[in-house]
């Protein structure tokens, strides 16, 4: 059995809030009309977005975010740039703020905010989080906790029912939500089964058995932020990589650094950080901020997976003029 039933919005237990028919991104992604103004609660990737594309179209938007910057998972100097550009494209963001209570009348809907004031809107979008959608599946029946994540090794086989006949995949087993690292999991997850399980199972070896294994989960998730700019990471930040104990070093290029920068226009601007262990003389991690720089994270994500020397990468030769060539100016960062 594979469960891949994903995951759904999380609701604050903010006052008047579920009773004042808030959208979440079904809603969002889903609307036959742009509303006039539109309050989003949450500074995460699914709040940025739509704080861009709603502005785009003309809508008045209020982002409150209750932490000191919006992509709080990101590199810092991601979420900062971020929220220079969003209040250039006349996003309303208010930051170290909460809402307290949530009203609709007839004109639409009025937030109390902390510290103070209030802000009203047409709609409102919850973008606080999303969980594992486990509520309804039995889960009790065979000894788990109905609402919590199927955890999972890595073949994806739920590690607390020891028979192995269960498998969870994506959204649902609580780690990274996205679609793309949920298409990963079912891969792995459906080599597992058919190796185990199908018709040639017997001609199966443990050396090819061994091969499926879902290691990039850990190693090395990519996230992409389809904002403008666009944000782009993978791997560790700096910050993880040093709570994990890795002896790491940054190094931060600006992306007009490269020639092909200049091709996404005069104004193209951005910044480009690898976080490189310096005990393999590794990269752990990278973050782009940028136009179009999430056509430039797989790049980084072989280098992280396949985790390349930095004087392998040194040969690695890009072309002119791509932004991609911000990959040499990185590398003479490096010393190299």
């Amino acid at each position: 059995v594979v469960v891949a039933t994903g995951s759904e919005p999380v609701m604050p237990p903010t006052s008047g809030l579920a009773t004042a028919r808030p959208w979440t991104s079904r809603e969002a992604t889903a609307a036959d009309e742009v509303p006039a103004s539109l309050v989003i609660i949450g500074g995460g990737v699914v709040g940025v977005e739509m704080a861009t594309a709603y502005s785009d179209l003309g809508c008045a938007v209020t982002l409150v975010v209750r932490g000191e910057r919006v992509l709080a998972a990101a590199e810092p100097f991601a979420g900062e740039a971020l929220g220079e550009a969003l209040r250039a494209l006349g996003v309303d963001l208010r930051l170290s703020t909460e809402v307290t209570s949530v009203e609709r009348d007839e004109d639409g809907v009025r937030l109390t905010l902390e510290p103070g004031g209030t802000v009203r809107a047409a709609e409102v979008l919850v973008a606080t989080g999303r969980r594992p959608r486990t509520g309804d599946l039995g889960l009790e029946t065979i000894g788990l906790t109905p609402g919590r994540p199927l955890e999972v090794d890595a073949h994806m086989q739920v590690s607390e029912v020891p028979e192995g006949w269960l498998f969870a995949v994506g959204d649902v087993t609580g780690r990274t939500a996205t679609t793309h690292q949920g298409k990963y999991d079912a891969r792995v997850g459906g080599d597992v089964v058919a190796a185990r399980f199908g018709i040639d199972a017997s001609a199966v070896t443990e050396e090819r058995f061994s091969r499926f294994r879902a290691d990039a989960d850990t190693l090395a998730v990519p996230q992409v932020v389809f904002t403008r700019p666009e944000v782009a990471w993978v791997g560790r930040t700096e910050a993880q990589a040093r709570e994990e104990g890795l002896h790491v070093r940054c190094l931060d290029v600006e992306l007009g650094s490269a020639a092909g920068t200049s091709v996404m226009g005069d104004s193209a601007s951005g910044r480009v950080r690898l976080v490189v262990d310096e005990d393999r003389q590794v990269i752990v991690g990278a973050s782009f901020v940028g136009p179009e720089v999430a056509d430039m994270l797989h790049a980084a994500t072989i280098a992280v997976v396949g985790e390349v020397p930095l004087e392998r990468l040194w040969h690695a030769v890009p072309a002119y003029p791509t932004m991609s060539e911000v990959w040499l100016r990185l590398l003479e960062a490096a010393g190299l």
